[in-house]
């Protein structure tokens, strides 16, 4: 569409069964808040969409396993999001949630007017279901192999592993997570959206309609899909959680999530459009409305197949002009996981990073998915800070304002003539809200976030070469126009960060005391950003510099979490062959205290211990370095097998050998009694 009238940007609705966390931000949240607030620079009319997905069957699981009632965990989980997102600076012009009354209402008059027009196919078929628990066994209650990757904790909707869509009863060896039991076939009654009805349209619209203008991943998943035959989708579900069905003979079945949650984009406008006095039809039924849907992978062929098909069912509605779905984020080269608390939660980020959002932003655009999974690191991200937004962008604007107040009060001098280096600057200037926004344009945020810090390069650079601080004693008139070139860089920094840094660009205007709005185009547009004689106030420093212990606490944060990971996925060992009591009484064990520890040279693991055991003081080497420091174990009373036949380990004679276990976090742990004993004393 070349000249949209209006916008319409929806970022994919959070389930409300956990919080946000970084892999949802890059995927997302960031990059559709990036587009939105450059629109707005650019004066365009926008209306940015999301709202917390509440139906579905994981909230009932989190709910059960809490204890709780569904609508405590929506509640819980809803409040926490929708604070993150703001706190983090996400600019929706609207977030809803689909257990709102508005929503209720639109997704079951969706529901019915397909149903009146005949856009669904009723049919009895064969589910899986729960004896024990008497229940039908929706996506989420079900897992088991995947048939196409072999992943063997599919669930019954989607493959985690692989990314595909498919029904409950396409699972090998499936089994019930209520109960653990193999479910049986019994037959219910559903409604399906016919896919291979729409599958002309779709190769027409996308295959044909967006082969050069859409992402590569999305096309390709797509063609994919269609090219395999697509097939009816039930659109309900055996559930009694979210929107009932609307229809006689539908009693305990609501819709399915996936059916009720892209609607919660038109819901949530309405909302936003009877709060600002609009009209919401404008923004989904208007021709000369450009939407775009912002999802990650696996969510492409809910919003490219599913949605649209719908949307064109309806009749009503116009259809999405891009889905520029980015691929996954892994976290220090392991795949995010919320089960396994393998994540950076973004409200815990929040409280980590106080007034550093802007850090995170741009970290996660520069390392964006865009076309392939990317991994997010610690290291890296205190990189991106320490060496690009504290070394570059900071260091640039600090100068610039640090120099105006030292030599001329804060008041922007009045610049002399211009040299060729100084109309050169100010040309490359007017050409980067270009450059960036065609980035931006295309949805490749990580070019135009680098076109951002090429523009603070070009502002060191030209600092650099010019060295105010040293004309300054010879020729006082040539630093005025120097300091006048570089307030021009800066104003123009100020607005063409925004999309980017929004925190840091509102911090910027407040220290050069930018009151009058700037817009994007201004900076091409106009000659002057900021007058001479102007004002500017004292500085502030923009970015501060993250420190090694700062980033090791982080990471020391996720080593806890795999080694708790471990520990709870550690299989227990087999009990060993069965031993007659004669056997058992064969071993000596005793109290002991140990006396001495040190080190045993040329390893890791190994300790030389003196022991007392009560019939003699002796030496025993133990594999325990890696738990404890010679210094903290003396005095510690150990329970030690005496009669254990000697063997030289690394050229040391050790006689007999401590009993340990293990702990959770995968230390080893003495075994030893709940109260001092006497040295000597037998354990049986």
């Amino acid at each position: 569409m070349s000249a949209p009238k209006r916008y319409t940007i929806t970022a994919a609705l959070p389930y409300t069964n956990g919080p946000i966390h970084i892999g949802h931000l890059a995927g997302v949240y960031v990059p559709a808040d990036i587009y939105a607030r450059y629109l707005r620079l650019k004066g365009k009319d926008v209306a940015y969409i999301s709202g917390s997905d509440e139906h579905g069957v994981a909230i009932p699981m989190r709910a059960k396993k809490e204890g709780v009632s569904p609508q405590n965990i929506i509640d819980k989980y809803h409040t926490i999001i929708k604070k993150s997102f703001e706190d983090f600076g996400i600019s929706f012009d609207n977030y809803s949630r689909t257990s709102a009354e508005i929503h209720h209402k639109t997704a079951s008059d969706f529901f019915v007017k397909m149903y009146n027009e005949g856009d669904f196919v009723e049919e009895v078929t064969a589910q899986l279901y729960d004896a024990e628990a008497d229940q039908f066994l929706a996506d989420r209650f079900v897992v088991g192999t995947c048939p196409k990757c072999g992943f063997e904790e599919s669930y019954g909707d989607q493959c985690e592993n692989c990314g595909t869509s498919h029904n409950a009863t396409d699972l090998i060896n499936p089994k019930s997570v209520i109960t653990g039991n193999v479910p049986t076939v019994k037959e219910t009654k559903h409604w399906f959206l016919p896919l291979d009805k729409h599958e002309d349209f779709l190769r027409k619209w996308i295959l044909e309609g967006h082969k050069k203008d859409w992402k590569p991943n999305v096309y390709g998943q797509v063609k994919s899909w269609v090219d395999d035959g697509l097939r009816p989708r039930a659109v309900t579900r055996d559930l009694d959680w979210g929107i009932p069905v609307p229809v006689e003979g539908a009693e305990g079945k609501v819709l399915y999530v996936w059916f009720d949650a892209p609607i919660g984009y038109i819901s949530s406008t309405k909302e936003w459009a009877a709060r600002e006095g609009k009209n919401w039809e404008d923004y989904w039924k208007k021709d000369d409305t450009k939407l775009v849907h912002f999802i990650g992978k696996d969510n492409i062929v809910f919003h490219c197949i599913i949605f649209p098909s719908m949307l064109k069912a309806h009749g009503d509605y116009i259809l999405p002009d891009n889905v520029p779905a980015n691929e996954f984020l892994n976290l220090e080269g392991n795949k995010l996981s919320t089960s396994k608390n393998w994540a950076v939660w973004l409200h815990e980020y929040l409280e980590d990073f106080p007034n550093q959002q802007d850090v995170l932003r741009y970290t996660l655009t520069a390392n964006a998915p865009e076309s392939k999974d990317n991994d997010f690191t610690w290291k890296d991200f205190q990189a991106k800070n320490n060496n690009e937004l504290v070394a570059i962008f900071g260091n640039f604007i600090n100068r610039v304002v640090v120099l105006t107040n030292k030599y001329y009060s804060g008041i922007v001098p009045t610049p002399n003539d211009f040299t060729e280096v100084d109309e050169d600057v100010l040309a490359a200037v007017k050409e980067f809200p270009n450059v960036i926004g065609k980035s931006v344009e295309r949805y490749r945020f990580r070019e135009a976030s680098q076109e951002l810090m090429n523009l603070a390069r070009l502002g060191n650079k030209y600092l650099a070469d010019e060295e105010p601080w040293k004309v300054i004693k010879v020729d006082e008139e040539r630093v005025q126009t120097i300091m006048y070139v570089a307030l021009q860089i800066s104003a123009a920094l100020a607005v063409v960060a925004e999309p980017f840094l929004p925190f840091t660009s509102t911090k910027l205007k407040g220290i050069l005391n930018l009151e009058a709005s700037i817009s994007w185009d201004d900076i091409s547009d106009k000659n002057v950003l900021i007058e001479a004689a102007h004002q500017i106030n004292k500085g502030e420093l923009l970015f501060s510099k993250i420190e090694d212990k700062t980033i090791d606490a982080q990471l020391e944060k996720l080593q806890a979490t795999k080694l708790a990971n471990e520990q709870e996925n550690k299989v227990v060992e087999p009990q060993k062959e069965t031993v007659e009591f004669d056997d058992f009484t064969k071993l000596d064990i005793r109290i002991g205290t140990i006396l001495e520890a040190e080190k045993v040279a040329k390893t890791k693991k190994l300790l030389k211990l003196k022991v007392d055991v009560g019939i003699d003081t002796r030496t025993i080497v133990s594999g325990i370095a890696e738990s404890f420091s010679p210094q903290d174990i003396i005095g510690q009373q150990v329970s030690v097998l005496v009669n254990l036949a000697p063997r030289k380990i690394r050229g040391v004679e050790s006689q007999g050998m401590i009993l340990m276990t293990d702990t959770p976090d995968g230390k080893l742990a003495f075994v030893e009694p709940e109260k001092a004993v006497k040295n000597g004393q037998a354990v049986s």
